[in-house]
């Protein structure tokens, strides 16, 4: 039987966010990749490449997986009702529920990752208590049927894992080896934990918009959860 997965498309994604487990699904023996949108409309990425959708979201099947990407488009999607509940429908079957990088927000934002370990960003770490959740260090973080990717080239390392779920580490290791997943990088300097301090700074400050406008998203939702308990 087939495996279906869905994977999320939205304005100003990252591009390898999607792209990179793309590539790993659909050489999974069996899989049918979905990229799905509210339309069937090119989506533009953050860097500009355009993607188009294969199915509506009106109009997809259940998924064996739901992913979600990350992005600074992610940032408009935190209250997009039509987003949130497709989510939450496609995880009530769905065998493992995913995200890659900031995506894992969005799944913080639909109630998804509430008393679960997950991944995500290295600036938004400290986002997903917020949502919930239970930062756990890692490109790559497993807890019951979610499973979450760290930032952006982690998206690749997850879907090996998620292969590997699927279809056993066989197969997983054949693919891998098969789009010559080896990483090598020229310079040590991919993660906070082994940059130079001011190259995180200087990032930091190139994302300072973007950052603070999820940690205002983040303070709302928390203190709006806070209210409701109340």
């Amino acid at each position: 039987m087939a495996v279906h997965i869905g994977l999320v498309l939205y304005p100003d994604l990252t591009q390898l966010d999607l792209s990179g487990p793309f590539e790993v699904f659909s050489r999974m023996p069996g899989a049918e990749v979905h990229l799905v949108w509210k339309s069937l409309e090119p989506v533009r990425a953050d860097t500009g490449l355009q993607l188009l959708p294969t199915t509506r979201m009106a109009d997809c099947p259940q998924f064996d997986v739901i992913c979600v990407p990350g992005g600074p488009g992610q940032i408009d999607l935190m209250e997009d009702a039509t987003l949130l509940d497709f989510l939450l429908s496609q995880a009530r079957e769905a065998k493992f529920v995913t995200s890659v990088c900031t995506g894992s927000l969005i799944l913080g934002a639909a109630g998804l990752l509430e008393g679960y370990k997950a991944s995500t960003y290295w600036a938004c770490t400290d986002l997903l208590q917020k949502y919930g959740a239970i930062y756990e260090p890692g490109r790559v973080v497993k807890d019951r049927n979610r499973i979450t990717g760290g930032g952006v080239t982690a998206g690749i390392d997850f879907a090996l894992t998620v292969v590997a779920e699927l279809a056993g580490e066989q197969v997983a290791k054949m693919i891998q080896l098969s789009i010559e997943y080896n990483p090598a990088p020229p310079f040590s300097c991919g993660h906070p934990d082994v940059a130079d301090p001011h190259i995180v700074e200087a990032m930091r400050a190139l994302m300072s918009d973007r950052l603070e406008a999820r940690q205002l998203q983040a303070a709302t939702k928390s203190q709006n959860k806070a209210e409701a308990a109340d």
